[in-house]
């Protein structure tokens, strides 16, 4: 073998373990790897839609015709349900917005007057009301709203599809992990249905016993009696007494 042939064989060798370390170190930092976006996604979808608790509006819409300056019986139940939950978990005062410049703006300002009537005698003080108006768009009818502010729970938003569900050379579909709206639905619903928003991160202050009815157990149990309910007919009900 000659020296030229020598060093182009020395070079090929050189050059082909280069190729097999700089593959090596590919596969090694392929392997550990995580797209950036799939790494801050968490996989429970309780995090991933987590139960927010913000302020909101509770608004209560009156359709008012135009040949009709008072409310219907349905209309006048509505106020009455607004004012009472405004009672229970307002944090804010009521904010009343009546049409102008629309066919029914003089019933809709006949209306406000049987809206104040109710709302001063469900007990709210005439100080917390405050009255506007509003221009609606062009051919639209316009109502007569009632709102004010509370606490909420909201999750969401939902119906976001950033990935395909099928297969696809997308990377995230090769991570095995779930799509990204699964729970929110759930989430979501679970949140409108919470009475009291507080409920989702404390428990609700416990009320005192019931003295009248401890004293009267721990008073038969002094004396050696049955503290147990008593029941006048413990066989009635029985599944072989029907049909007789």
């Amino acid at each position: 073998m000659t020296a030229w042939t020598f060093s182009i064989a020395c070079r090929s060798r050189t050059a082909a373990m280069r190729a097999g370390l700089m593959l090596g170190i590919a596969l090694a930092l392929g392997g550990c790897y995580i797209p950036r976006e799939s790494a801050s996604i968490p996989n429970d979808y309780r995090k991933r839609f987590p139960i927010q608790i913000k302020e909101g509006d509770r608004t209560v819409e009156l359709f008012i015709g135009n040949g009709r300056g008072g409310l219907q019986p349905d209309q006048s139940a509505d106020v009455l349900s607004f004012a009472q939950t405004w009672k229970r978990d307002s944090t804010s005062g009521v904010l009343v917005s009546v049409p102008v410049g629309t066919s029914n703006q003089f019933a809709a300002s006949q209306a406000l007057h049987e809206i104040h009537s109710i709302l001063a005698a469900s007990g709210i003080p005439a100080n917390v009301i405050r009255t506007q108006t509003y221009q609606p768009q062009p051919g639209q009818l316009g109502t007569v709203r009632l709102s004010y502010s509370k606490m909420m729970a909201d999750a969401g938003p939902c119906g976001l599809w950033p990935h395909d569900l099928g297969p696809s050379w997308d990377p995230a579909y090769q991570e095995n992990r779930t799509y990204w709206n699964l729970g929110c639905a759930t989430q979501r619903n679970l949140a409108a249905m919470v009475e009291n928003p507080a409920d989702l991160v404390q428990p609700r202050g416990e009320s005192g016993p019931y003295q009248m009815r401890r004293t009267f157990v721990m008073e038969r149990y002094r004396r050696g009696e049955p503290t147990a309910g008593r029941v006048d007919n413990p066989d009635k009900g029985k599944l072989s007494d029907i049909g007789k």
